[in-house]
């Protein structure tokens, strides 16, 4: 985890508990998964791609371009073997 997702989670997590809310309300607030809530408030949590930046800086009322982002090239997805998708 970087520093910076570190203080992401840190945030989103006392963001929470300030509001007492659940990660559920808060995917609702951000427009994001629940899914995507829990990673990014996890030690997995990876930097978040750029459009759930805004959408967490929104909530936060931290400034636009304040969290540090990840592009989609970046990503650890793969496409499986056999898929029949094309790479590129």
């Amino acid at each position: 985890m970087s520093d910076e997702s570190e203080e992401l989670a840190k945030a989103l997590i006392e963001f929470r508990g300030a509001e007492g809310i659940s990660e559920r309300e808060l995917a609702h607030r951000t427009r994001l998964s629940h899914a995507t809530i829990r990673l990014h408030e996890s030690d997995r949590g990876a930097l978040p791609l750029p459009f759930a930046a805004r959408r967490f800086e929104e909530v936060l009322g931290w400034a636009p371009g304040s969290i540090a982002t990840r592009s989609r090239e970046t990503t650890d997805l793969e496409l499986p073997p056999d898929s029949g998708a094309v790479a590129e």
